[in-house]
């Protein structure tokens, strides 16, 4: 098992977890995860409905049993999950579902925070991300409903912290980062009632994969830090 300590440090993620477990099924299961992609986002672009209600609770199990195959730390696998119980809640779209997704969401970027670990970021960096953080908020606000302003607020603090923290892990990992604050950002221009690209849900989706893709790659990176 990781220890969060060792991360800060600047111990490579995967150095003190276990031996993989079942080495053989880590490709396997990464090829599932690309093919459930697949038809997950051509069933929102053929608007197909039932081929995303089948593919969109596959995904996360299938990229955490890679992770957890190769070896990665349970910190990561749980992120993926936490990831996965959001994807489940947010397949309703009922205010409660809503915001039990957000806690998923939310519990798997804590998850990401420990892993990424203690240590200067780029500070250049972090401006930019506060910027952007007050922005978004502040522009978004007066349009969301009134019961979801806090806790939307509450995660994009939380979410944008762990954007920030994942360009510990170096450029790819850091794009993953920045990816999951586009998707988010989306869904909530989408609850806000702002104008959408054709085919919002396509592109949710494809951002939010793309992004936990990334993220999943932190078992392979050592932390840097940038004065």
């Amino acid at each position: 098992m990781t220890r969060p300590g060792a991360l800060a440090r600047g111990t490579h993620p995967g150095a003190d977890a276990p031996a993989p477990p079942h080495p053989g099924a880590a490709t396997p299961l990464l090829a599932a995860f690309a093919l459930v992609c697949l038809l997950d986002l051509g069933s929102l672009l053929a608007h197909w409905h039932p081929g995303h209600l089948l593919a969109k609770p596959l995904l996360m199990p299938l990229l955490a049993g890679h992770v957890y195959a190769r070896g990665g730390p349970r910190l990561l696998v749980a992120a993926l999950l936490c990831g996965w119980g959001g994807d489940v809640f947010l397949l309703s779209d009922a205010d409660p579902a809503f915001l039990l997704g957000m806690g998923c969401f939310a519990a798997g970027h804590v998850c990401y925070l420990v892993l990424f670990g203690r240590g200067r970021t780029h500070l250049g960096l972090g401006a930019a991300y506060g910027v952007a953080l007050i922005a978004t908020v502040a522009a978004l606000w007066g349009d969301l409903p009134g019961g979801l302003r806090i806790p939307v607020a509450g995660y994009s603090l939380l979410l944008t912290g762990m954007a920030y923290r994942s360009s510990r892990l170096g450029p790819l990992v850091g794009l993953g980062g920045a990816l999951f604050l586009l998707s988010d950002t989306l869904i909530a221009t989408g609850v806000a009632d702002w104008p959408q690209p054709p085919r919002p849900d396509f592109w949710i989706m494809l951002t939010y994969l793309g992004a936990q893709a990334l993220l999943a790659q932190a078992y392979r990176e050592r932390p840097r830090t940038t004065p």
